[in-house]
């Protein structure tokens, strides 16, 4: 199957630390599906300004016009974040506001991961955000909480502990399923 004619998951990472783990996470998903998906990480989303509602009619900003064209472009959305100060990054929040106003999340195929030293807030701050914007719950198989998620990645190779990568492909194999793609 050709690069073009793969479905398309569009990756948010909550982290825009340089050396994010969060980032290395969806990187090491995207590596590992290559062959049957194309996984794309939106890489800018610390240049969406503060979401203001009263810019979410007409006077929407371009660069925001962008990224909700890309989720809605996506056949899925797949998200990574840590947790800060027990609740979400600020930078994902404000993405994620800024498509409140939209249908961009509608019935759209999600997943999350939170990938943190604790993470219990942050995933369930996540969870009645999408349940909230895509209009149903998120499937069990659909979210996966990875604490002390330094401890987890062998970076000498690059890849996972045991664990966690059949975490990781239990929730791959659920959010490809949503996009009729059929995996072993």
């Amino acid at each position: 199957m050709s690069k073009s004619n793969k479905k398309k998951i569009l990756a948010l990472s909550g982290s825009i630390r340089k050396e994010s783990s969060n980032e290395k996470l969806l990187h090491y998903l995207a590596d590992q599906y290559k062959d049957i998906v194309d996984i794309e990480l939106y890489p800018t989303l610390e240049v969406l300004p503060h979401f203001n509602p009263d810019r979410t009619s007409e006077n929407i900003p371009k660069v925001v016009q962008e990224f909700i064209g890309q989720i809605e472009q996506a056949d899925a959305v797949l998200i990574c974040t840590p947790e800060y100060v027990f609740s979400l990054p600020g930078v994902l929040k404000n993405a994620l506001e800024w498509t409140v106003a939209t249908t961009a999340f509608s019935d759209k195929p999600c997943a999350f991961i939170i990938a943190s030293s604790l993470g219990d807030k942050a995933y369930e701050s996540l969870d009645l955000i999408m349940k909230t914007l895509i209009q149903k719950e998120i499937e069990p198989g659909l979210k996966v909480l990875i604490q002390g998620v330094r401890s987890k990645m062998v970076s000498a190779d690059n890849t996972l502990d045991t664990e966690t990568n059949k975490d990781l492909a239990v929730l791959m194999k659920s959010l490809l399923h949503l996009i009729d793609i059929q995996t072993n």
